[in-house]
């Protein structure tokens, strides 16, 4: 999908397997083309396949603002991203198969065209989570409402009702277009819900993460394997930044991020410099995605901190106390690789099931709030660094997600999935 959280964790995957000697060969639309031939790899764009995604949602349908309920405004992007994209998709998909007849379709979970072409051109289907588990489960809420798993009884009944009332009720639409071309194609109706439904029929479903920063559950889809933090290809060490290297005369250094998607630097940046601006022994190390970097600058003159447009994380991260974030995923794995706690200020588009399993796991806190402030973020800053539990419970959580090799266990999982994965002529599709 062309978004940036569905785009570039898959990235370093198809690196590796390229790299490796096969054949991969990437669908994307949008400016992502760009970035697929900068990986090296060949890159087939959207034909008929529309781009849709959060950057031009509200420019191609300006009725999108006038929907204000939360669901309804889920519901609004389940269709219009994913779900009515899937004619186009399977009519671009099969174009390039008749060109090159691929034998494995690599997609991230919310790609709607792989389940379509598992089932009209033959090919072997390898969806990718890049967000926590979404499988139904009896202790496990209905994904995006960011609940905590409930084992007991009386607890599964509630969330089991929760869970009825969202997807036969509030997403029953979705449900029901998912269905409506799945008939369109020659396919029986899905009794599972849609997103439990591309889940369970993968081939093979490769789950960002690792089981420590999952929920309990119940059972877990036998095509699902665990593979460890995918993150974005990134071609080795950086230089390390001047004003960085002054680490050693503070106390404490805060990161602090909102990914490269959210542009109000008011939501999360700000409140964090203002917590701090007043602890010289801080450093506060803010990188803006390109968002007012220099009108942040300028606002904030002082010499505990340091805002930039882009940062190396994993140059930063290793001289870090804590890690801010609205709680992407990609950012949130690589940061508790680094065993760094976590403050989590996210609510839309997931982020609050990640927050969610960071305060359930104890390896950080979530404010439940897209807009927290500055006494929030100290005293979350300051629960962090004094409880020891936080500390230990990282520790554990980043030497089990540095455990995991994620590209190399993706590929072993795959050449399982298909024999004839490591032979010249195989062939390699990423959507």
């Amino acid at each position: 999908m062309p978004m940036d959280g569905h785009f570039s964790p898959l990235t370093g995957l198809a690196v590796h397997l390229s790299q490796a000697g096969h054949d991969v060969r990437w669908y994307v639309g949008g400016h992502y083309g760009q970035k697929v031939h900068q990986l090296g790899l060949h890159h087939y764009p959207f034909r008929k396949a529309q781009t849709v995604n959060q950057d031009n949602l509200d420019s191609l349908f300006p009725e999108r603002v006038r929907v204000k309920s939360p669901l309804a405004r889920l519901r609004f992007d389940i269709h219009q991203v994913f779900l009515l994209r899937t004619p186009e998709f399977i009519e671009d998909l099969t174009e390039i198969h008749t060109e090159w007849p691929f034998d494995i379709l690599v997609h991230d979970v919310g790609f709607m065209g792989g389940v379509f072409a598992r089932h009209l051109l033959g090919v072997k289907t390898v969806g990718v989570g890049v967000v926590p588990l979404a499988e139904s489960d009896p202790y496990v809420g209905a994904s995006g409402l960011g609940l905590h798993p409930r084992m007991a009884w009386p607890g599964q009944l509630f969330l089991g009702l929760v869970r009825h009332l969202i997807q036969k009720y509030a997403l029953k639409t979705c449900h029901t277009l998912y269905n409506q071309y799945r008939r369109q194609y020659g396919m029986p109706p899905a009794n599972d819900f849609v997103f439990d439904d591309l889940i369970r029929t993968s081939d093979l479903y490769l789950q960002s993460g690792v089981p420590g920063f999952e929920y309990p559950r119940q059972r877990i889809s036998p095509n699902i394997r665990f593979v460890g933090p995918l993150l974005p290809y990134s071609k080795g060490p950086k230089r390390m930044y001047e004003l960085v290297n002054k680490v050693s005369s503070f106390k404490r250094i805060v990161l602090v991020t909102q990914g490269t998607i959210e542009r109000d630097v008011e939501k999360l940046i700000v409140p964090t410099l203002e917590a701090f601006k007043n602890e010289p022994d801080t450093l506060i190390i803010a990188t803006t995605g390109g968002s007012q970097t220099n009108e942040l600058r300028a606002r904030y003159p002082i010499r505990n901190a340091l805002i930039e447009d882009y940062i190396d994380f994993n140059m930063v991260m290793p001289y870090a106390s804590v890690y801010i974030t609205n709680g992407g995923y990609g950012g949130v794995m690589l940061g508790l690789q680094h065993k760094l706690p976590i403050v989590a200020a996210g609510i839309h588009e997931g982020k609050n099931e990640i927050a969610a399993r960071l305060d359930y796991c104890q390896v950080g806190i979530n404010l439940k709030t897209e807009r927290p402030k500055p006494v929030q973020i100290y005293k979350a800053v300051e629960t962090l660094l004094s409880d020891l539990r936080y500390r230990e419970n990282v520790q554990k959580l980043g030497a089990e997600l540095s455990s995991y090799p994620p590209n190399d266990l993706a590929e072993r999982y795959i050449a399982d999935l298909y024999q004839e994965y490591a032979l010249p002529s195989e062939e390699t599709v990423w959507a």
